[in-house]
């Protein structure tokens, strides 16, 4: 069952980055696997603190996040950043409800269908690292758009 969860959630969502514009994806392909990067890092943090557990041990681990952070997040984080381009109080307001969402309601979802269960990481620990994150990643984006001309509107 985890197996196909998996699967479909990566499918499902690369699917939808067939309709962003290939300017916004190769715009914003820098931040999204920089934001990548930062969440594998958390994972193998994780994985150490044992912040989260997931059935299988560590190697179901490291899938559940690569299924993650290359599905969903990679294909959201293209959006969001797509459809807020330059307006900072909107990207903060939609990074602040849908991280509210994963926090409080789908990480509900994920535990009961035994993707992981949270241990020493609480819902409100997600939504404040997710949060972080997107000033995080809105500073670095905004840090390769100084650098390349190119891209300035």
């Amino acid at each position: 069952m985890i197996l196909v969860f998996r699967i479909s959630i990566v499918l499902i969502s690369w699917f939808s980055i067939i309709f962003l514009p290939k300017s916004s994806f190769r715009r914003f392909l820098t931040v999204t696997l920089f934001s990548a990067c930062v969440l594998l890092a958390q994972t193998m943090m994780a994985i150490s603190f044992k912040w989260w557990k997931t059935k299988g041990g560590v190697k179901y681990t490291v899938y559940d996040a690569l299924s993650f952070i290359f599905g969903p997040f990679f294909a959201i984080n293209m959006w969001v950043f797509h459809f807020t381009n330059g307006r900072f109080l909107l990207y903060t307001l939609i990074n602040l409800v849908m991280d509210l969402i994963f926090a409080f309601g789908l990480n509900i979802f994920f535990e009961n269908i035994g993707a992981y269960k949270l241990k020493k990481f609480k819902p409100k620990h997600l939504f404040y690292t997710a949060y972080a994150y997107s000033f995080i990643n809105y500073g670095f984006q905004k840090l390769v758009e100084k650098g390349d001309v190119h891209s300035q509107p």
